[in-house]
């Protein structure tokens, strides 16, 4: 198998995969760069977000995820709770190629504050908005922006193409739209 990194130059693939896609970085100051850079693709936060509370006290379970321990916000930014958990979810939506395959690392200017970014990755043929998983792991209480960078995408072209696919398999959170909790 081979991979090969999709760069600025593959705007017409990237076009396709990526909507609202936007074909530069967007640098303006006092907003955390968002759009093509130069290998890779940087996310833009939505503006929906679920945060873990202990409000009505219980465990969380990946098998049987209880919304009752989650409270939902909605707004232009989230302030994280220190040492807390929030689901957000990507402004963009994805259209994966059965040859392509998405990586997600957290941007620099959010780790360097200890908000960490985890995202899976965007295996050939998924489609849909992307569910963020944001740590803060300092004491103190943290924001994160609707409509700005959370996230760089790493793609990758991958030769030959894998005989199943993630619609083929049909995915559990193959369309997901918005926060998608765990199924």
């Amino acid at each position: 198998m081979s991979l090969t990194v999709l760069t600025d130059r593959s705007h017409a693939v990237l076009r396709r995969i990526i909507t609202p896609y936007c074909p530069h970085l967007v640098t303006e100051k006092g907003v955390i760069s968002y759009g093509q850079s130069s290998v890779g693709y940087d996310i833009r936060l939505g503006s929906e977000f679920r945060i873990f509370t202990n409000f009505h006290a219980g465990t969380i379970d990946p098998k049987r995820v209880r919304p009752s321990l989650l409270t939902r916000h909605v707004g232009t930014s989230c302030l994280i709770p220190p040492n807390a958990f929030v689901l957000g979810s990507s402004l963009e939506t994805f259209h994966m190629p059965k040859d392509v395959f998405g990586l997600c690392l957290g941007k620099s200017t959010y780790a360097r504050c200890g908000i960490v970014v985890n995202l899976t990755p965007l295996e050939p043929g998924w489609v849909g908005q992307l569910t963020i998983e944001i740590s803060n792991t300092t004491p103190l209480p943290a924001r994160v922006y609707s409509g700005e960078g959370i996230s760089q995408i790493v793609f990758f072209k991958v030769s030959p193409a894998p005989k199943q696919t993630y619609a083929s398999r049909h995915g559990k959170y193959q369309g997901q739209r918005g926060v998608t909790l765990a199924r």
